[in-house]
């Protein structure tokens, strides 16, 4: 079956760098789009960074220019390298596998278990 696994959270401090792993198993990796979404109690499940087969990126606007998300086929893995970190980039972030068509992407139902980032202030 299908298993995605993060990896690289932790506790950072405000303007620091953290770079996630997510390593699928189970999957046609290089078919699929990848995406980055992060959740925060209370808040809803937010689209953080895609990336499609080709390697076009599209980022939230609250990560512009902070944050890079990049693939490895070779590897099977996806990565979010995170820059600036902010308290607001506080979360538990999910790899996910998806499709992107005219520029939006579209995600299937494959989720890892997540890794918190916590960013101290």
């Amino acid at each position: 079956q299908v298993q995605l696994v993060e990896s690289g959270g932790g506790l950072v401090q405000t303007g620091g760098s953290r770079r996630l792993s997510c390593v699928a198993s189970g999957i046609m990796f290089s078919a699929y789009s990848w995406a980055w979404f992060r959740h925060c109690p209370g808040k809803q499940r937010e689209l953080v960074a895609s990336i499609t087969i080709g390697g076009s990126t599209t980022y939230a606007d609250s990560v512009m220019r902070r944050f890079t998300i990049s693939r490895d086929n070779a590897k099977n893995t996806v990565y979010l390298q995170m820059n600036s970190l902010k308290p607001d980039d506080t979360a538990v972030y999910y790899c996910n596998a998806g499709f992107t068509r005219g520029g939006t992407y579209s995600s299937k139902d494959y989720w890892g278990q997540g890794t918190q980032v916590t960013v101290s202030s």
